[in-house]
């Protein structure tokens, strides 16, 4: 097989981030765009020494599976993977994916519970849009830094695209600099937006190499024009370094409160520009409840690891003995205080540090926790947080929630050597139509 080869192929799989899968004498060729039962003519475009990436350059017979793509963007935009077959067969790919990793990667061959989902379009709560050159808004391509200029993700509220029209109007005609990646100059970095799923309440963030915002006082008046009462707060957001972290870690506020609120699982919360919050409120309702059922928080001392607001913790507060939120970061531990007195939670409080130093606090108190909960970044848990779990904490379950499967796997296994059997797990699509997959667990102390 050599670049340039063109032949036809059966896709028979597809991959985790959404490309499809055919073989050709045995070699693997992935092929983006396409889906199981797709007969596709294929360009290739580059030749491993055990795989290949091709091109679609027809379908010939097109899978039952496919349907016609409502988004403008779709074959340019790295968000995206699934908007060419129908979400039914979405959600049996990302169940059947889950599944299979566990098996794989985990050692557990256990059938999962049916995957959570709800609506597959404007379910986002938040949007952090790079912007062009030339002041247009937009995402970056597929693995690229390359900006696609994006009138209107159907992913968004309708009413972000009618604040990025704002801002990218507002940019060019005060010729506001754009930041460049790899001179590190320019002004605007990101454009960051936050809406409240059922407060309503917007937050418009701007990301800036810098102080200051040119003409800050023109761009509050056009957007109080377009969100109206929505509006609750504008924030500048000082990222000065050079680095791919979008966030700095200094806030300032130009317009309104330095924070705004929603409800999540029963808890009202505030969010800050630093806050971590699930992108999609109508299935994290769904995923915390789900949480709880393996909790069963009633009477427990609980310790929610990676706490971020405390909405997890909290949102089980009211059933538990107590709880114990632990997060590193100051200002979302700062938030999840303010949410337990916000909600009148009397019986959780929160520590600010990594997991070792949470352990030697509750030992010298002589705490013994009964369900540790853990919601960890993409990265997962490492084997150190395992064994404080296991040893230190010497819990009888662990509630574990992972945006990985993968990671999850490899902390399933882990924790299996230390001590803890996989009971039961659900996967639960937050991110419907693109290739990410989350998914709750039980793991039982043997």
């Amino acid at each position: 097989m050599r670049k340039n080869d063109e032949f036809i192929l059966e896709i028979i799989d597809v991959t985790n981030e959404g490309s499809g899968v055919g073989k050709l004498d045995g070699m693997a060729v992935f092929v983006p765009l396409t889906a199981v039962g797709d007969v596709v003519k294929v360009k290739v475009l580059k030749v491993k020494k055990n795989y290949a990436y091709g091109k679609a350059l027809e379908i010939i017979t097109p899978s039952k599976e496919r349907i016609e793509n409502n988004c403008p963007y779709f074959n340019r935009c790295g968000g995206c993977v699934f908007r060419h077959i129908g979400y039914k067969a979405e959600l049996e790919l990302k169940s059947n994916k889950v599944y299979e990793v566990i098996k794989r990667i985990g050692g557990v061959d256990l059938t999962p519970q049916p995957i959570l989902y709800d609506e597959c379009d404007r379910y986002r709560n938040k949007a952090q849009y790079p912007l062009s050159e030339n002041g247009g808004v937009g995402f970056y391509a597929f693995h690229s830094h390359r900006i696609i200029e994006c009138e209107d993700c159907v992913l968004q509220p309708e009413i972000f695209s009618k604040i990025t029209d704002a801002v990218s109007s507002f940019v060019r005609q005060y010729s506001i600099s754009i930041y460049n990646e790899e001179k590190h100059n320019g002004l605007l970095r990101h454009l960051y937006i936050r809406k409240g799923e059922i407060s309503g309440e917007i937050m418009v963030c701007f990301v800036i190499n810098g102080d200051t915002l040119p003409k800050s006082e023109i761009i509050i008046e056009r957007l109080k024009e377009t969100c109206g009462d929505a509006l609750k707060s504008v924030v500048l957001n000082m990222n000065n370094k050079d680095t791919n972290v979008i966030l700095g870690d200094k806030c300032e506020t130009l317009f309104g409160s330095d924070y705004i609120s929603d409800t999540l699982a029963g808890v009202k919360v505030r969010l800050s520009p630093l806050s971590f919050y699930q992108v999609n409120t109508v299935m994290a309702n769904k995923l915390y409840k789900k949480a709880a059922e393996y909790a069963k928080p009633d009477g427990k001392n609980i310790i929610d690891l990676y706490c971020g607001a405390g909405t997890i913790g909290l949102s089980m507060a009211k059933e538990a003995k107590s709880v114990i939120g632990v997060e590193i970061i100051e200002a979302a531990v700062k938030d999840a205080e303010f949410n337990a007195k916000e909600n009148g939670i009397n019986n959780a409080r929160f520590i600010c540090g990594d997991a070792k130093t949470a352990a030697e606090a509750l030992r010298k108190e002589k705490i013994k926790p009964d369900t540790v909960i853990v919601d960890p970044p993409r990265k997962g848990c490492d084997s150190v947080l395992i064994r404080i779990i296991a040893n230190d904490f010497c819990v009888d379950s662990v509630v574990y929630i992972s945006c990985d499967p993968a990671t999850l796997a490899r902390d399933i296994k882990i924790f299996g050597e230390e001590g803890y059997n996989l009971v039961e797990y659900t996967p639960a699509d937050l991110f419907p139509r693109t290739s990410h997959c989350e998914a709750v667990c039980l793991l039982s102390k043997k």
